[in-house]
């Protein structure tokens, strides 16, 4: 089982998942800042993170995730600090031999990420008036 995970700074640009022989599905998944935060209108998002904590449990959940899917290799890419409206802050790709299985890897590990992983919005960049 192949595992990638990335905790950076700079824009995550758009990866290219990488294709395997013996899977039948890729999925991919795009966290992208909107462009409001609670209703209010904003142009950026802030991020931190515990980052040997964060590394750490990125692996462990999507290890986990993609044992228990019968997947074949996962990629996690997050960003932190400034992440501007439009931007993505998260990137997860999953590949497995079939669809049903990725999907539910996906949706998994994000809720996973979202409820476990030091990592936190810790502001917002407010829009001008």
């Amino acid at each position: 089982m192949e595992v990638e995970v990335v905790i950076t700074e700079k824009a995550l640009g758009q990866p290219t998942p990488r294709f395997r022989s013996d899977a039948g599905a890729v999925v991919e998944f795009h966290g992208v800042v909107r462009d409001s935060e609670d209703r209010v209108p904003i142009r950026a998002l802030v991020y931190e993170a515990y980052d040997p904590m964060a590394k750490r449990l990125l692996r462990e959940h999507l290890e986990a995730v993609l044992q228990q899917h019968d997947c074949r290799a996962g990629t996690v890419h997050h960003r932190i600090g400034t992440v501007p409206v439009g931007e993505a802050s998260l990137y997860v790709a999953v590949a497995s031999p079939h669809r049903k299985e990725a999907l539910a890897a996906v949706g998994e590990f994000i809720d996973r990420l979202k409820t476990d992983v030091p990592i936190w919005k810790t502001g917002t960049v407010p829009s001008r008036v």
